[in-house]
């Protein structure tokens, strides 16, 4: 149900980038289907013990009532968002949405690509690792002699596995910011200054990301703090620290540190994220403090 509901924003957003009346409609439709999403993903973000994404799930409702509303008012600002919104669905989407055969193949170049960068670095580090898949199904590691046409993009060791899939390459940062960089007019120095802020930076940062939390979960660095940390599978503990905490914590840095040189690059973006604070913050004043 997931996919599909990430395939309908999309929609929605594309059809936005089409001139017409139309468009504040398939804004809110995207942003709707966003929220439902992040929503319908609550079950995996809580066995994963990780709260980070609950906690904007619950924001998101809040976001979208103030997002719609000044979308069907013509409010410029919201119509920039939606803007940067539908630029990254459309960076995303051929690699993304695996039920279309060439999307499914080009989201499948892509890990693999990654999976061969990440064995590199390891070797680099004298870290020794097996490649191997696993059953879709069953979501077990299937020795490697046996996984025929299965995709190879498990890195196993010490009996702990972690499966490289979309979301550990990258292309979801790399797309989001290339769309708010896309949310007011630049030329085209900007445009080529931006992406090669933006992806390569993003890029070989999250190929470091997978190889530290491979390294740490694999060898298990952090087993502490079990009731915090713990989900029933053995070792659990220290993927948690590794991918959940210092993974987030560490992206969190650096996306602020890029987004800073994005502000020093396009000073309108600057303007814009202000603008924007100054939009939702309002409306978090007038719902907090009405009648006082």
């Amino acid at each position: 149900m997931i996919e599909y509901l990430v395939l309908l924003s999309c929609a929605g957003f594309l059809a936005f980038l089409i001139p017409g009346p139309h468009r504040k409609y398939a804004a809110i439709a995207g942003w709707t289907f966003i929220v439902l999403t992040l929503f319908a993903m609550l079950p995996e973000f809580f066995k994963e013990n990780n709260f980070m994404y609950p906690l904007i799930a619950a924001l998101s409702v809040p976001f979208l009532l103030v997002t719609a509303k000044y979308l069907l008012a013509g409010d410029e600002r919201v119509l920039h968002l939606s803007r940067a919104a539908a630029v990254a669905f459309l960076i995303y989407a051929p690699f993304g949405f695996d039920q279309i055969p060439l999307f499914a193949w080009l989201g499948n170049q892509l890990i693999a690509l990654v999976v061969n960068q990440i064995l590199w670095l390891l070797a680099l580090l004298n870290f020794a690792v097996t490649l191997t898949c696993m059953d879709p199904a069953t979501q077990l590691v299937i020795d490697p002699s046996a996984c025929g046409n299965l995709m190879l993009d498990t890195i196993t060791r010490n009996g702990y596995s972690v499966q490289i899939i979309l979301g550990c390459t990258g292309i979801q940062s790399i797309a989001i910011l290339l769309g708010v960089a896309a949310a007011v007019p630049t030329t085209l120095r900007q445009k080529i200054a931006a992406f090669l802020i933006i992806a390569p930076t993003i890029y070989f940062l999250n190929l470091l990301r997978n190889v530290f939390v491979i390294m740490a979960y694999t060898d298990q660095w952090f087993p502490y703090f079990k009731d915090i940390a713990g989900n029933g599978e053995p070792g659990y503990e220290s993927f948690f620290w590794a991918h959940n905490f210092i993974a987030e914590v560490t992206a969190l840095i650096f996306l602020i540190i890029i987004a800073y040189n994005l502000f020093t690059l396009i000073p309108e973006l600057g303007q814009f994220a202000d603008d924007l604070y100054q939009l939702y913050y309002g409306e978090v004043r007038k719902a907090f403090y009405k009648g006082k």
